[in-house]
């Protein structure tokens, strides 16, 4: 529904947060997402044909800008897959209204990218990357990609300037639980804050269970075995994770309670 101009759901809450899915396909295949068993070879993804065009996406965002939309966030699948999308950001960029492009990504095309969506205008960056462990990080995507490779996009991100980088971690248990505080620590050194995602069902293809669920609470209390951590407030009304800082005061990290609490 609309009000003055501006898009609100059904509980009166204005929508100024829109999420553009550049493809429906992706270069790993993690285990908890894509496990390549399902998204195999076969597997019909939308043609490349059907995507719509960068002046398409440009023009629904200044629809929505117009209507209240402020922030665009650029996902997939992987949208680094997506050729010439350091152009679409600068489309997107200038639109009067949109007070920040930012993207989610993998990191394994990272390197060769930063410059020029940094470049673009480009604001913020989130990269999934879910363990520190090579042979667990490498087990996680499908054995699509080496640590080092996104390690490095993550670096060169940092070189071309970006200054707010968020580390996506997903947990499940038995498998990298053990490796949350040790992944924390790493990128605090660094001033990037890690966001851990308790392990959710993305429908019918992953062989989902609730025991394979580290929850938030869990994992708050790993960190307050070694390193103690306290609740900070929202930065911003539509954040969707719970913010804790170290309590020596060096750093934050983040809960996605996709499970626990939704």
């Amino acid at each position: 529904m609309t009000s003055n101009n501006t898009l609100h759901d059904g509980l009166e809450r204005q929508l100024a947060y829109l999420r553009i899915s550049l493809t429906d396909q992706c270069n790993f295949r993690c285990t908890y997402c894509m496990p390549a068993g399902v998204f195999d070879n076969s597997y019909p993804f939308i043609p490349r044909s059907d995507y719509l065009s960068f002046d398409q996406l440009t023009r629904l965002a200044c629809v929505l800008a117009g209507m209240g939309v402020r922030k665009i966030r650029l996902t997939g699948g992987e949208p680094l897959t997506r050729k010439g999308i350091e152009q679409l950001v600068g489309m997107l960029v200038p639109i009067p209204g949109i007070d920040e492009v930012t993207m989610t990504t993998n990191g394994y095309l990272l390197a060769r990218k930063a410059g020029a969506l940094r470049r673009a205008g480009l604001s913020r960056l989130n990269v999934s990357l879910d363990s520190l462990d090579p042979e667990v990080f490498h087990e996680m995507n499908g054995r699509r990609a080496e640590l080092e490779t996104v390690l490095g996009g993550i670096e060169a991100a940092e070189a071309a300037g970006f200054d707010s980088i968020k580390i996506n971690a997903v947990i499940k248990r038995g498998v990298n639980d053990h490796g949350i505080v040790d992944l924390a620590m790493h990128f605090r050194e660094r001033g990037l804050t890690v966001r851990f995602i308790e392990y959710m069902d993305t429908g019918t293809v992953t062989d989902w269970h609730n025991d394979q669920v580290v929850t938030a609470d869990e994992m708050i209390a790993m960190f307050n075995e070694s390193t103690p951590i306290e609740p900070l407030p929202p930065e911003r009304d539509d954040d969707v994770a719970r913010r804790y800082r170290f309590v020596d005061g060096v750093g934050e990290v983040g809960f996605i309670t996709s499970v626990s609490d939704p």
